[in-house]
């Protein structure tokens, strides 16, 4: 029996046969040849690129059916990836320069852009380098007349195991036949975990060599809760996660009766528990897990995997929805954070040294006011139709919110001489992930209406930990006592001053730690929409005396070891039912 550890990336326990995808190492070799045979080459790859993009159509049609919009998006990028000039072009011109076979000079393409992306800090971009060699596997292996055994073969429920699964591979799978995914690689925001959690199935990824010690046709357990996989259990293991499955199914199926039932205390409390999107396709799920409205509608994705910027109209369209859709909720749509290693090569935003405290968020906005307007622009016309509130991130100081705002301004006084409809009275918030931000959280009141904490980013400044580096991952640590301080001291200057604050952060979704957040008197915690159920039972178990004492008792703590102690124990003792996931991959 073998136990493995990872990142658990959607929740749930299986266990059944293994089917182990192998690695696809092509060994391409080198061939010099003459200019006519090149020219014959350049064709053939042309031939390949159109066979692709055609079969990739195909999964784009499938997994719209099967899943929505949002996930059949993968593809869309991919098939733009392959109309791109410069993806052919570049192996082209590898292939003329070096009088070398087409598909070596792919290879070499291949693994240029792949090592580009590799080095990226921002955990999203990097892993878009596996969409690259996805879509150059797909060719390659077209060129080269190679078939690669499918996951939609499977005849019998298998939970399969890979080195990695790129978007073509989930996408083909029998999806009734899948119970589970194990990866040696990824991450939160891999394909393999969007499309697990839209799948609901458990998975766990980040395992390093969970391929090493498993074969096709061993028995697996898949804890997608804990971030466990059990390779090879032995009988009283086996018996153990059976039992484990059903109290999982039964706990599943009581956190459902929670959806309509309100965030509130045994005595009276309420708070609002909010969900964490990126795309519009993602609202039918945050109503399905009892969220109430939007916290952060991140609109980056609107900028991405294109050759130009999104028009106001088309903006405008994507906000109304949003706003239509989450009716009579709220929804808190964030500006762009674009700029540093979110690298978008149409706005000529150059590659830094240190990305994430570099040229992005509200500074880049400020930098190019037109792109900035044009997205308030669209933000204020759509809040005519719903109610939607604007939220600038990586506020540093009073200057940048007081520029924001009068562009803000200047936008609604072009809309008042158009004739053009917008809610007069649209709140404007600050996203608070930035330290020097914390300590004049009194200043930064006067001009909003609202804090929103982004623990993500305001924990790795705060403790000098790049929770995306390996070598000192472990280091990120939420339960700081500093951590905690400072958003203390942010809700106490948001009080101080008569607005809201809420928290958008990972941090958040930890439901020990929300509990910890009621009692400092945070008004609204904005999650993955999954994580809502579980959050919202600890509420309504818990009085906010409860709440207090237990944020009390932390904040006077001097070590994460005793903090996190501390939080389990008033868990176990609330909701025992949650004891056992309750400190989850938020300090991961």
């Amino acid at each position: 029996m073998k136990v493995l550890w990872g990142s658990g990336v959607s929740p749930g326990i299986e266990m059944a046969k293994a089917f182990l995808l192998e690695r696809e190492d092509f060994i391409v070799l080198r061939r010099t040849l003459r200019d006519s045979d090149v020219e014959r080459d350049v064709e053939r790859l042309k031939e390949a690129i159109e066979e692709t993009i055609e079969e990739l159509t195909q999964l784009e049609s499938r997994l719209q059916r099967e899943l929505g919009d949002a996930y059949a998006d993968i593809f869309h990028a991919h098939i733009m990836v392959l109309k791109d000039e410069h993806f052919s072009q570049q192996t082209i011109r590898r292939a003329r320069e070096n009088l070398v076979n087409i598909e070596y000079a792919l290879m070499e393409e291949m693994n240029q852009v792949e090592t580009v992306f590799s080095e990226m800090h921002d955990t999203y971009l990097r892993e878009r380098g596996g969409d690259i060699r996805d879509v150059g596997r797909r060719v390659l292996r077209k060129l080269l007349g190679k078939e690669r055994e499918e996951l939609h073969s499977l005849t019998e429920p298998a939970i399969v195991v890979a080195h990695d699964l790129s978007p073509s591979e989930t996408a083909s799978m029998a999806k009734d036949m899948v119970v589970g995914l194990a990866t040696d690689v990824g991450g939160p925001t891999s394909h393999t975990a969007i499309l697990a959690r839209a799948l609901e199935i458990p998975a766990v990824v980040g395992l390093q060599n969970v391929t090493r010690f498993v074969t096709t046709g061993d028995t697996l357990i898949v804890d997608g809760s804990r971030g466990r996989v059990v390779a090879k259990p032995d009988k009283e293991t086996e018996r153990g996660y059976e039992e484990e499955r059903r109290e999982f199914e039964i706990f599943t199926k009581e956190l459902e009766k929670t959806a309509d039932l309100p965030a509130q205390t045994v005595d009276g409390h309420r708070i609002i528990l909010a969900a964490n999107i990126e795309l519009p396709e993602e609202v039918s799920h945050v109503h399905v897990h009892g969220a109430e409205g939007i916290g952060l509608y991140r609109t980056e994705f609107l900028y991405m995997n294109r050759r130009g910027l999104p028009s106001e109209t088309e903006q405008f369209e994507a906000y109304r929805a949003l706003a239509e859709q989450v009716a009579p909720h709220a929804a808190v749509v964030r500006t762009i954070d674009l700029g540093g290693d979110k690298y978008v090569s149409h706005l000529e935003i150059p590659q830094e040294m240190n990305p994430s405290m570099g040229w992005r968020a509200i500074r880049f906005c400020l930098q190019r006011p037109e792109i900035f307007r044009t997205q308030l622009r669209a933000i204020l016309r759509a809040s005519a139709y719903g109610k939607l509130k604007i939220m600038y991130p990586l506020i540093s100081g009073a200057e940048e919110l007081i520029e924001a705002n009068r562009h803000v301004e200047g936008v609604k006084r072009v809309l008042r001489a158009e004739g053009v409809a917008f809610d007069e009275d649209i709140e404007v918030g600050a996203m608070i992930e930035v330290p020097a931000a914390a300590m004049v959280g009194d200043i930064l009141a006067q001009h909003v209406d609202f804090f929103s904490i982004g623990t993500n980013d305001l924990i790795q400044y705060s403790i000098a930990v790049d929770r995306v580096n390996e070598k000192i991952a472990h280091l990120y640590e939420p339960a700081h006592p500093g951590v905690l301080r400072m958003i203390r001291l942010i809700v106490g200057a948001a009080k101080a001053s008569g607005i809201w604050v809420g928290m958008c952060g990972e941090m958040a979704a930890d439901p020990g730690f929300a509990l910890v957040l009621v009692g400092m008197g945070l008004d609204e915690l904005s999650v993955a929409a999954i994580a809502i159920p579980e959050i919202k039972l600890l509420i309504r178990s818990a009085s906010f005396g409860d709440a207090q004492k237990l944020a009390d008792r932390v904040l006077s703590l001097s070590s994460a070891r005793e903090i996190r102690k501390e939080i389990e124990q008033t868990v176990a003792k609330l909701a025992p039912e949650l004891s056992r996931e309750v400190m989850g991959t938020s300090g991961q």
